[in-house]
């Protein structure tokens, strides 16, 4: 009896061994989400070096009103209103810059970055002279021009590859913004002992633009990485004006001119920067390859 009862016991066993080995295994349950080591906020500094690229104020005269006493008397004028003088700005520059980065499984980061710079020593001076002879006078002017760029900044998109997972290369481009103060004045004295006539004005303003270069930046360890980049930044054309008269005839002037200057910035920026990017903590493997 106990023979068959243990006997019974045993293919009874075997019977639900067999069962659940026919059943398919579990599911494991998915891995928990990992974000990847590059996506988050990121702050920084940066410095380096800007010069500009054949940067002039350029003068340009017009008629402004000429008397029946001498009409050649206005054309002399807008011709010594008329010049162009390089004012070009090299200086180093340094600041700060915050953006975004999103890293995709496809190797490649986007992001968005703001950045302001200050700009030390990037101002310059250009003296020139012309000379009008007309039948009437002779001018000659002496013509003065200086430019300074007091800050830089950006609003710019960033896309690139991840050669490595802590080496990024990428290109960038978007908006530029530039503070300018830019000033110009001339004296013009005629040859035959007329009073001279001279004009002067200034300018400071925020001008606004474009910007394009590339870079590469490295993590060399988790939350930080370096960078050095280039970019070429391109701003507005700006204009002032100022009108002056010639020597008068009984208390009235004899003719007027005006003259318009006009400068655009333009430039280049090397740099170097480091950024601390506020992110989760990096994966302690990578599984992709490179």
């Amino acid at each position: 009896m106990i023979r068959r009862l243990l006997l019974a016991s045993a293919g009874t066993l075997v019977s639900i061994g067999a069962a659940l080995a026919a059943e398919p295994a579990a599911a494991p349950p998915p891995p928990p989400y990992v974000p990847l080591p590059w996506t988050g906020f990121y702050i920084g500094l940066n410095a380096g070096y800007e010069w500009s690229n054949s940067v002039t104020v350029g003068s340009t005269g017009a008629p402004l009103f000429s008397s029946i006493v001498d009409t050649t008397v206005e054309a002399a004028l807008v011709g010594v209103g008329t010049a162009s003088l390089p004012v070009k700005n090299d200086g180093f520059i340094g600041g700060l810059q915050v953006g975004y980065n999103f890293e995709f499984p496809n190797h490649t980061v986007a992001s968005l970055e703001g950045d302001i710079q200050g700009v030390a020593g990037a101002s310059s001076s250009a003296t020139g002279a012309s000379f009008f002879p007309t039948l009437a006078t002779s001018y000659t002017a002496a013509l003065a021009a200086s430019n300074r760029l007091d800050f830089l900044g950006t609003l710019r998109g960033r896309y690139g590859y991840l050669f490595t997972p802590t080496l990024l290369v990428y290109g960038t481009g978007g908006f530029a913004f530039g503070g300018i103060s830019t000033s110009t004045s001339f004296v013009a004295t005629d040859t035959l002992g007329d009073p001279s006539v001279f004009g002067s004005s200034s300018l400071s303003t925020t001008a606004v633009g474009w910007s394009a270069g590339g870079g590469v930046e490295w993590m060399f360890m988790p939350h930080w990485s370096l960078k050095a980049e280039y970019f070429y930044y391109s701003l507005a054309k700006e204009t002032s004006s100022f009108g002056f008269l010639s020597q008068s005839v009984a208390g009235v002037p004899v003719a007027g001119a005006i003259t318009h200057f006009t400068i655009r910035p333009q430039g280049s920026v090397v740099r170097a920067g480091v950024n601390y990017l506020f992110t989760w903590d990096t994966p302690p493997a990578v599984v992709a390859k490179y």
